[in-house]
């Protein structure tokens, strides 16, 4: 007789394409993870916000910290074309870098330049540590830059080479300003 449950002969077939934590591990944030938004997993945002179909991880704690909307452009020319912003951006970034220094050591800053809606502004700073991060959201929390209430959360992010639009940093993004991964802002310094 065959011995063993299921017919197998007791042998057992550990295929991962079967499921399993290792099939698992493979699929979250993937386009295969019917569950999980694999934007939101990679990027922090997700241009459905609440309404999307699938489920947005939101961390209880990380070493980064997203800052929605904290960058703000200068009103456009008399012209109704955007103005020539580097030195406000300039001015910002140093400002930014300066007070979130304050809550731990920063391994990244990266300010994004897109133009949709859940992308616009949005400030993501990865600390060495999850305590930094800790202290940033909670000192942040609440506090108003530039006439708007901060609202900082952890982000899943921490691999932002995954989360950049590598078009957009040869100079070649064909969706401009309105492409889901991120283009990230260049500084000078």
């Amino acid at each position: 007789g065959g011995g063993g449950y299921g017919g197998g002969g007791g042998r057992r077939n550990n295929n991962s394409s079967r499921g399993g934590a290792a099939h698992l591990a493979t699929v979250l944030g993937s386009e295969d993870d019917k569950v999980n938004c694999p934007f939101y997993y990679k990027i922090g945002a997700c241009r459905h916000g609440e309404r999307c179909s699938r489920v947005h991880i939101k961390p209880a704690f990380s070493q980064t910290v997203l800052i929605p909307h904290m960058y703000v452009r200068p009103p456009p020319g008399a012209d109704g074309l955007p103005v020539e912003d580097f030195d406000h951006f300039e001015n910002f970034y140093e400002e930014i870098l300066d007070e979130l220094s304050k809550y731990g050591p920063i391994e990244e800053l990266n300010v994004l330049e897109n133009m949709g809606d859940h992308l616009i502004g949005n400030v993501y700073v990865k600390y060495k540590t999850e305590e930094g991060g800790e202290k940033c959201c909670t000192s942040l929390r609440g506090r108003y830059y530039g006439g708007q209430m901060l609202m900082p959360e952890f982000s899943l992010v921490t691999n932002f080479r995954e989360a950049r639009c590598r078009q957009f940093d040869e100079d070649q993004c064909a969706r401009g300003g309105y492409c889901n991964f991120m283009h990230i802002r260049r500084i000078s310094k």
